[in-house]
Formats: structure tokens, sequence, C-alpha cells
């Protein structure tokens, strides 16, 4: 999107309720569009929302003295600073789970030796709020806090599964279907039978399809109310990990989902 020529509908920016909204609104954007890319350049940031990049300078400056986001000195770019951090130390739940899920993602690293994840939904993304590493892990990539889409990947599917046909409709209009890599699935009908397969099956596995050369799969974690509120997921390089080959792994995903679950408040049914 070309950016609008707009020398003070920055006025509103300034004052009035209604510039007051449109400047959270856009702030928050660049808090998403941060997380989702983990770094950008004021161009680029002003490039995707369609706004001067003057705008996007002072909303740079506004996030900065906030230490909402921080500038990476050597390239000019900004990325998530650790104020969001102190934001998010505020989400009871959100800890809750992370404390509780901390040891069953550990022991699985450990026992599988490749990366696990834990994520949850969070603006029509699932968003990963912890990971483990496994001994002999070859990627090093900190998914932590990373924005990843919910039809290209294991938990993001888990997620979508556990929706209501409404919420799920909503999610997808908004976010689409855009191909990662030619693996994608960018067909909403073959996604929703996809999706109906990872219900019945209690767990959804990705083949390649938000990154070449990776494969993944997850499992659901519930609260007390039976409710999905998170997803544990295992992946790893494509040429030696197909989750649904290695004895036992599913087997003891599932049952890790419903320890983590059973520490929520979680009774089997």
């Amino acid at each position: 999107m070309a950016p609008k020529n707009d020398p003070e509908s920055e006025t509103d920016l300034e004052g009035g309720q209604s510039g007051g909204v449109q400047s959270v609104e856009r702030a928050l954007t660049v808090l998403e569009i941060l997380a989702r890319e983990g770094h950008a350049g004021v161009s680029e940031i002003a490039e995707e929302m369609g706004i001067h990049k003057s705008t996007v300078s002072r909303l740079m400056g506004s996030l900065v003295s906030r230490e909402m986001v921080h500038q990476n000195s050597d390239r000019g770019k900004y990325q998530l600073g650790f104020g969001i951090l102190r934001l998010a130390s505020s989400i009871p739940g959100r800890l809750s789970l992370v404390h509780e899920a901390r040891p069953v993602l550990e022991s699985l690293a450990e026992e599988f030796k490749e990366t696990v994840n834990l994520a949850v939904l969070r603006s029509n993304y699932a968003v990963n709020v912890d990971q483990a590493m496994g001994p002999s892990t070859l990627a090093t990539y900190d998914w932590v806090g990373s924005l990843t889409p919910l039809h290209a990947t294991s938990s993001g599917k888990v997620l979508l599964a556990a929706l209501g046909a409404d919420e799920r409709d909503r999610i997808l209009k908004e976010a689409g279907l855009k191909a990662r890599t030619a693996k994608t699935i960018t067909s909403r009908k073959e996604l929703d039978e996809q999706l109906l397969e990872v219900g019945a099956k209690g767990y959804a596995v990705v083949r390649e399809e938000f990154e070449i050369g990776l494969n993944a799969v997850a499992v659901p974690v519930y609260n007390h109310q039976g409710e999905v509120t998170g997803a544990i997921s295992i992946s790893g390089p494509a040429f030696r990990f197909d989750p649904e080959k290695i004895p036992g792994l599913l087997e003891t995903l599932k049952e890790a989902g419903l320890k983590v679950s059973a520490n929520m408040g979680y009774t089997r049914r």
C-alpha cells in the first residue's frame, strides 16, 4: 500500500478524541508489525500501514520513550522493547500457563531432541510464549514473542480447530490465507476439512507449510472450563522429523498436553 499524503491528518494525531483513538490504533499496528517481522524500519512500516514516514517517526519516538520498542543502532531498525515484557507480566493467566507448562516443555525437548513451543491465540495469530530447546536441536531461532499465522502452523491449526464457526470465520477473513511456502494451504475448503481432522485426532501436523525444511506437530492445552487455552508443539528439520512416524511421539505429546491441562484445573472427560 502506498503511503498516504496525510500532512496532518496528523493534526488529528495531536488533538481530539478521534485523533487519539487513531494514534492508539496506529501504535498497536506498529507493535504487531514488529512482533511479526522481528524488526523493521520506518519506511517499511510506513509502506505497510499506508501512512507518511513522518507519522511513523513520531509514533516510534513515543514508543521508544515508553520502552515499548528500541532502535538497533547498527541498522537503524526497530524491534520490541522490554516495556512489552512489563505489560505481559501483569497477565496472571498467561504467566500461570507458562509456569505450569515449563517443566513439561523441557521434558519433551530432552526426550525428542527437538524444539518445543507453547503458543496462545492473540490478535489473529498464534503467539509463542515459551520455548525449550533439545540438546541436538539444529535451529537456534528464538520463537518466543513471535506472531505466526494460524493457518500455516501446527499450533495455529490446533487453536483454530477449537474455535466456534463464527469466530474462526472472522479471524480467517481478517488474517487471510497467505502462502508462506508452496505447501501452505490457501484454500478455505481444504483448511476447514483439515481442521475437522485436527479436532477428531487431537493433534495437528504441518509439513513445510510455514517454513521450507521445517515440520511440526501440536496438541491442545485446556483450562479449567474445558476450553483450549494454548497449544504445545514440537518442530524439527523435515529431513529427520516426521511426527507421525516417530514411535511414541504423538502419545507422549498428547499426554503432555493433558498434564499441563490438569495443572490448569482441567478434568479429563
